[in-house]
């Protein structure tokens, strides 16, 4: 059960791998800082350690698990809250962007309820949700925005028919535009640095570097080829790693008023063909290989097997690619040699477009199996950008990494986060797994770091960052999958325990329905409140929702009025997707996200998972259709599988297991099963993906009209995986 904090001597911070010396010292310093807290509350006493910097980031994890778990060995969850573990100052408030214009604008839009960032941000949040044309006006002015013709309002609701009403409407810009032009306001100049990167196993040599000029000069140019190549309006796909090449070519179509069409570098042939009929793109940029470490990986040939029209491919090193192509495909030199004639290659006037303009086509997997195509425009790049702002306090001069892939929704966020407040991009060109990665970090100076738990679950376990300096790092950030309270006290660590800013939301709202902010006390795993501007309600079974102030767990019923929201879906009917069903809430038909959230004591919110039969494996959500259909055909014994995910009892991410019923007279093992569904569920649908469990059962529990239950399953699994816990 664990030691009390009083209880904790040198014998047991040796065991947990202090030196005896160091031990000794630690032991009369934590008793001092125990003794210098008046009666004993645990969330103060932590902030006291925290405030000496007792726990030093090099120390063994086991002495921060020593500590954290003793300081809150007989705390009460469900009469305090989650404990805590950040605290944010008055100083540090008021010094970041959200406190800054809180301390401006509290007091006019507030009132007498105004008293410090702090103090007023419930009240700050809640007047951002009831007042948003208010809200998003102050916002807007702290971006780097460039409207060539300046919108008539900020929300127009007369249009009953919109759920969402119209944001921003009569506007027009360019939004890469706006990402490449300097902004004396935020200190973002042309000299600036834009985006700084490296390449795996090449530890020894310099970073690479990219002004914010240098830049725009090579969008420029990539947008005059792609205008000597293609039609205005043509959906042109990008399929490789989030390379600074990458980020050129995904502002440049974007720049020529062209739609980008996001796919990810690790999906199957069909997983790209699929995208590519759906999105009706007319050419698809990729690279020869990708290279992790000392190996290339073939993606041009699994490109070519879905079937593009024209294939422009990029060497992953070198200036040559290293591959054959068909003739129709362009090697990324003969695609840039149409504009060298031009006098000035490298300047281009921005295709200026109506705010609702579709820019890019992101993907998210719908419980049939099939893909939703969900339009971005320029509008979502301002709400997601906002958010980072805001929440994550991104400013110029700030350096963010977040291993990703334009392919997922955190790509775009990242890009236009960065280059829409002044911030650096930084990327790292392999695998985020290892120790080069890390290296990166504390090389390029990075100030914010983005990553899934997953992610962190695997530098924890393989202990690859020992040694490594993360203590320029401000805040991290936490999304994609639930995540395990232990493996963000190690994360959090790397860093004096800076804050991990958690969020949660989707690629069809461009941002975070909930997330964290500098401004509230964190605990680990949970999220502090909703976005700025964003109200929501928690639903009980009936469908009729809990008072705002009660602890509880339903399904999450949105605010429609969400900025940047979309408001259409390319191949599905998006209010029989969003809003049908939904109950009304003063007057709004609420909006369908699918998530069941926990409020906690003190309004913590926990994510518990999905309403519907969608999982989220490693932080990409699939459906349990989309699994089946490839299990059920892995093996002649099988006559039919049910997919199901479920989370840890002590958090993480999900994990996947399958059901399965066998086909009569056959007999096979489980773990022979486990093995052929990994091996199809990799190959066709996502490497990623890892099957824990298979479990062979005679029948599947059916409704009368022959629905299959996986609720009933998931819900018989967790309770065997409890008994064996406990045993």
């Amino acid at each position: 059960m664990g030691k009390s904090i009083n209880e904790v001597g040198v014998e047991d911070l040796v065991i947990a791998g202090l030196a005896i010396e160091e031990a000794i010292y630690f032991e009369r310093q934590l008793k001092d800082a125990i003794n210098g807290c008046d009666g004993f509350d645990p969330k103060e006493l932590w902030r006291e350690l925290m405030a000496r910097k007792l726990l030093k980031p090099w120390h063994p994890h086991g002495v921060h698990q020593l500590i954290y778990y003793s300081v809150y060995h007989n705390y009460d969850e469900s009469i305090h809250g989650p404990p805590l573990y950040w605290f944010p100052t008055p100083y540090q408030s008021r010094c970041t962007n959200l406190g800054r214009i809180m301390e401006s604008h509290g007091p006019r839009l507030l009132g007498a309820l105004y008293k410090d960032p702090i103090t007023s941000f419930r009240q700050f949040h809640k007047f951002s949700v009831q007042h948003p044309e208010i809200y998003w006006s102050i916002i807007l002015n702290e971006l780097s925005l460039n409207f060539s013709v300046a919108p008539k309002c900020i929300l127009d609701t007369s249009n009953k028919s919109k759920h969402g009403g119209t944001w921003l409407p009569g506007s027009a810009l360019n939004i890469a535009d706006c990402c490449l032009q300097s902004n004396k306001y935020l200190k973002k100049q042309d000299d600036s640095l834009a985006i700084v990167w490296h390449n795996e196993g090449r530890d020894d040599h310099k970073l690479e570097h990219m002004t914010l000029k240098q830049l725009r000069e090579e969008v420029m140019l990539v947008a005059n080829a792609l205008d000597a190549t293609f039609t205005k309006g043509d959906a042109i796909a990008v399929d490789m790693p989030m390379t600074a090449t990458a980020v050129i070519i995904y502002l440049a179509i974007v720049l020529a008023g062209f739609i980008v069409v996001s796919i990810a570098d690790s999906f199957a042939a069909n997983k790209i063909a699929t995208r590519l009929f759906v999105s009706k793109a007319k050419a698809i940029f990729t690279q020869d290989f990708i290279v992790r470490g000392r190996q290339k990986f073939p993606l041009y040939s699994r490109v070519v097997q879905a079937g593009p029209y024209k294939v422009i491919v990029v060497p992953a090193t070198g200036n040559d690619i290293d591959v054959h192509l068909r003739n129709q495909d362009l090697s990324w030199k003969a695609f840039l040699s149409s504009v060298h004639h031009l006098p000035r290659s490298n300047y281009y006037s921005p295709v200026y477009q109506p705010i609702d303009s579709v820019t890019n086509i992101l993907f998210s997997s719908g419980t049939t199996g099939d893909p939703k195509a969900i339009p971005w425009t320029h509008l979502s790049p301002i709400r997601c950008a906002a958010d980072g702002w805001t929440h994550t306090d991104l400013q110029a001069g700030d350096i963010f990494c977040w291993p990703t892939n334009l392919g997922w929704v955190v790509g775009p966020i990242l890009l236009y986060s960065c280059f829409l407040t002044g911030a650096t991009l930084a990327l790292y060109h392999g695998s985020p797994l290892g120790r080069g990665f890390g290296r990166f970090i504390q090389d390029a100076g990075v100030t914010i770091l983005g990553t899934v738990p997953s992610l962190v679950k695997t530098w924890k376990s393989t202990r690859c960052m020992e040694g490594l300096d993360w203590t320029k790092i401000k805040s991290f950030c936490s999304g994609g999958e639930a995540s395990n309270i232990d493996d963000d006290l190690w994360l959090s660590s790397r860093a004096y325990y800076k804050p991990i800013v958690e969020c949660c939301g989707g690629t069809e709202l461009s941002s975070a329905y909930v997330q964290g902010n500098l401004l509230q006390p964190h605990a680990f795993g949970a999220f502090s409140s909703a976005s700025l501007s964003t109200g929501f309600v928690i639903l009980n079974e009936s469908g009729l929702p809990y008072p705002d102030d009660q602890a509880c767990i339903g399904e999450v019923g949105l605010f429609p009025r969400y900025m940047g929201a979309t408001d259409r879906l390319l191949n599905a009917d998006h209010d029989e997707v969003y809003f049908n069903g939904m109950p009304v809430y003063k007057g709004m038909q609420l909006r369908r996200h699918g998530d069941i959230i926990k409020r906690t004591i003190g309004g913590f919110l926990v994510v518990q998972g999905r309403a519907d039969d969608t999982m989220n494996l490693g932080g990409i959500k699939t459906s349990s259709i989309e699994i089946e259909r490839v299990c059920d055909r892995a093996d002649d014994s099988v006559l039919e599988t049910a997919a199901v995910s479920i989370a840890p009892s002590n958090g993480g991410p999900e994990l996947l297991a399958i059901f399965v019923v066998l086909k009569t007279g056959f007999k096979i093992q489980s773990d022979v099963l486990k093995l052929k569904f990994s091996r199809s569920i990799q190959t066709k649908l996502n490497p990623l993906f890892k099957v824990s469990f298979v479990k062979v059962i005679p029948v599947f529990p059916r409704t009368a009209s022959n629905k299959l239950l996986r609720r009933v399953l998931r819900d018989q699994l967790k309770q065997e995986l409890q008994m064996h816990s406990k045993i």
